[in-house]
């Protein structure tokens, strides 16, 4: 009787629990004004996104097609010859949706879309060069159809890049984004709050948890996202706080109940996406299969001892080797101006950890005057305060001991020129993960998941986790997570993107 009863009032309180934290939630309309609402929230987040790009697009290629011409005029007493080029931004519009180019996306990465818009177009173009032998057994004036091709490609591509950029602006600075809550507020759950949190240019806002858990609250980024209840209150949650948007991470529900609810998400309206079990292993190579009405995924791990990592070391030595050419005036210069900085050689050397373990001397110009030994004991110190935390070491630890030059050199990555010697020796490639020192590495391999995984692969001079702006004295752990997506999804394609994406960084940090 007396277990009965305390059952009882425990289910009691859960419900009064979960009654009060529904309550508190934010209301629709709270979140529909201020951050989350407004023109802006419907031109670049909400059901304007759909519109916003099509119409773009169309009016660029009209553009391009006025410029082409010579004017409004010719376009308005435009002849048959040259009449199928009035087709071209419908085609081109037609050809980006049938291509899945105006879905929405969790984040718009401008370089994914080069290829997608240069074939569209181009497809495009052909077409109406069809149409002109089809209709008037001749193709439309060369030179004209050309300068329509071309400039179709110039004025979409703009268009789009001003349009995400935009985006990722207006998101950065949290003027616009989605509501989103998250089943499971575990260690998985909190993960993705975390990176929702840090990284606003996903332009998803985490507003609660579902979860078993009775816990009230948890900790995401700085502040404290309540959890609202459990499966069993998605409608109520989903009522109260008005998100579109749910994230299944690992949870204690039943995966037969979770299967259940994403068909119910779907009739109110709210985009189910789900963390996969086994996500650490996943990568874009993986493949679908059936058994019967059983779906099979199967893994294809890189190898990095394969033909294609070979291929990708040969390309890195021949680069590394005609940088050092192209770059040799301003190596010798920079070496000058470093030796006249402050006393000291112009390189700085030192022990770090490579492919497989090896240690290897690695190279940069000295940015820093030199310490005398009787400061060891205070660098150790800051270094020790500075590892007490999740931050990678890197940037300047301790004391700030740089020169003019070295800021200079640091602001503009100049320093990390003389590692074009240690790709041309083979210790590090073009692209990877950056190599640590060796104490350090013994430090994290044993505090930090999956760290030496890193190491299955040639350090890099830039990398997939820098690129994203961890460079420094950032997230150890998320650094490590952005270096082993590197390795899983490696590909020559993803490491010209990211030469790219370094070449970016360093004219925006240089101006």
């Amino acid at each position: 009787m007396d277990r009965a009863r305390v059952t009882q009032q425990t289910t009691s309180s859960t419900i009064s629990l979960r009654s009060e934290l529904l309550h508190d939630a934010p209301s629709p309309r709270a979140l529909r004004t201020g951050t989350f609402y407004g023109p802006l929230q419907w031109a670049l987040e909400g059901p304007g996104w759909g519109v916003v790009r099509p119409v773009s697009d169309f009016a660029m290629v009209w553009i391009a097609l006025v410029i082409a011409l010579g004017g409004v005029s010719p376009l308005v007493h435009i002849d048959s010859v040259r009449a199928p080029l009035l087709v071209l931004p419908f085609v081109v519009v037609l050809l980006f949706y049938i291509r899945g180019l105006y879905r929405t996306k969790m984040r718009t990465q401008i370089l994914d879309g080069i290829v997608p818009v240069i074939s569209g177009v181009s497809v495009a173009a052909m077409g109406v060069a069809v149409l002109g032998i089809l209709f008037n057994h001749e193709l439309p004036e060369q030179g004209q159809w050309i300068h329509a091709w071309f400039y179709s490609l110039v004025g979409v591509g703009l268009g789009r890049t001003l349009l995400a950029l935009a985006q990722r602006r207006a998101r950065a600075q949290r003027l616009i984004g989605k509501p989103v809550l998250i089943m499971g507020a575990g260690v998985v759950g909190a993960q993705v709050a975390r990176r929702l949190e840090n990284h606003p240019e996903y332009g998803l806002a985490p507003v609660g948890f579902l979860d078993e858990d009775p816990r009230s609250v948890a900790e995401v980024g700085g502040r404290e996202v309540p959890v609202l209840g459990t499966i069993d209150d998605l409608e109520d949650a989903v009522d109260r706080t008005g998100v579109r948007n749910l994230i299944v991470a690992f949870s204690s529900v039943a995966d037969a109940r979770v299967s259940r609810l994403i068909p119910r998400c779907q009739e109110l309206g709210v985009d189910v996406s789900v963390v996969p079990r086994m996500f650490d292993l996943i990568n874009d190579r993986v493949g679908y299969d059936t058994v019967g009405g059983l779906p099979l995924l199967s893994f294809t791990a890189i190898d990095p001892r394969g033909m294609q990592f070979a291929i990708k070391h040969a390309l890195d030595r021949v680069l590394a080797a005609l940088l050092l050419i192209v770059f040799s005036p301003v190596l010798v210069l920079t070496a000058f101006a470093v030796k006249l900085s402050s006393p000291g050689p112009a390189f700085f050397k030192q022990r770090r950890v490579g492919r497989d373990g090896r240690v290897f001397d690695f190279y940069k110009f000295r940015s820093m005057r030199e310490v005398p030994r009787s400061e060891d004991g205070a660098e150790a110190s800051a270094l020790d305060f500075l590892l007490a935390g999740d931050v990678a070491p890197g940037g300047v630890e301790g004391a700030d001991r740089r020169t003019a030059v070295g800021r200079f050199m640091r602001s503009t990555s100049l320093d990390e020129l003389p590692q074009l010697f240690n790709v041309l020796r083979g210790d590090m490639s073009l692209v990877g993960p950056r190599p640590e020192r060796p104490e350090f590495v013994e430090l994290f391999r044993n505090d930090i998941i999956r760290y030496g995984d890193r190491h299955r692969v040639k350090s890099g001079i830039t990398g997939w986790a820098q690129v994203h702006g961890l460079r420094g004295q950032t997230s150890l752990a998320e650094r490590v997570e952005w270096d082993n997506y590197y390795i899983a999804h490696w590909s020559i394609g993803l490491d010209l993107k990211i030469l790219a994406l370094t070449l970016v960084a360093l004219f925006r940090n240089a101006g």
